[in-house]
């Protein structure tokens, strides 16, 4: 029987998570996710105070022209994505904190697993913050509970 201690959060989540400062712009949170792999950028403050989460999706989406829009006009993919490239550009020295979700779902790293594997499954996302103390500890996703289930195997 596993001892009680190794159902907790700290022990299967990430530590080492990519993070970006809340005064940021655009162009920065797209580098950051484009060289990390990371679909939520976790947002500080100066001080490391956990401020909330910026993802890939709101990150694209600011650019993202209405598609079916300029097909219906008789434009075509390669329109839309130049309209995309272009606006990208425009947005790329905005701040980050119009998009930042400011509170989102968090879980502790004394809270159960079975927690974070629940609110992961039901509210259909993929990584969740660890905070502690208004800091940020980690992360904890669905494949870090993964791993730590097939090590219980």
């Amino acid at each position: 029987m596993k001892e009680a201690r190794e159902s907790q959060i700290r022990e299967v989540m990430t530590v080492r998570t990519a993070r970006i400062r809340r005064d940021s712009n655009i162009h920065h949170a797209a580098e950051i996710v484009a060289l990390s792999g990371v679909s939520d950028l976790m947002v500080v403050d100066d001080d490391d105070n956990f401020c909330g989460v910026l993802s890939e999706g709101d990150i694209l989406r600011t650019a993202l022209p209405d598609i079916d829009e300029i097909l219906d006009e008789g434009g075509t993919l390669d329109d839309a994505f130049e309209i995309f490239m272009r606006k990208g550009r425009e947005l790329s020295d905005l701040p980050i904190a119009p998009l930042v979700i400011e509170e989102p779902i968090i879980v502790g790293p004394e809270d159960h697993v079975a927690k974070a594997a629940t609110v992961l499954l039901d509210r259909q996302i993929r990584l969740l913050p660890v905070v502690e103390d208004g800091k940020l500890v980690g992360t904890v996703s669905r494949a870090d509970i993964c791993r730590a289930v097939v090590g219980t195997l």
